[in-house]
């Protein structure tokens, strides 16, 4: 898999998009970002928000 850098500009909110974006330009493979998102939403380090609320990601 090819990495490519991105810079995003500074926000207070960005999408899911760009968190697995973000993730996988530092990790190998896709298990591995994966991985790492699901553990970033359930170790409450990132936090899922729709409409102005805050919703708990549940990762199966």
């Amino acid at each position: 898999m090819k990495k490519t850098k991105q810079i995003l500009k500074p926000r207070t909110k960005l999408s899911l998009g760009d968190l697995i974006l973000a993730v996988s330009s530092c990790t190998k493979n896709t298990k591995e970002t994966v991985a790492a998102v699901a553990d970033l939403l359930d170790s409450g380090q990132v936090r899922v928000e729709n409409n102005g609320r805050f919703m708990r990601a549940r990762v199966c």
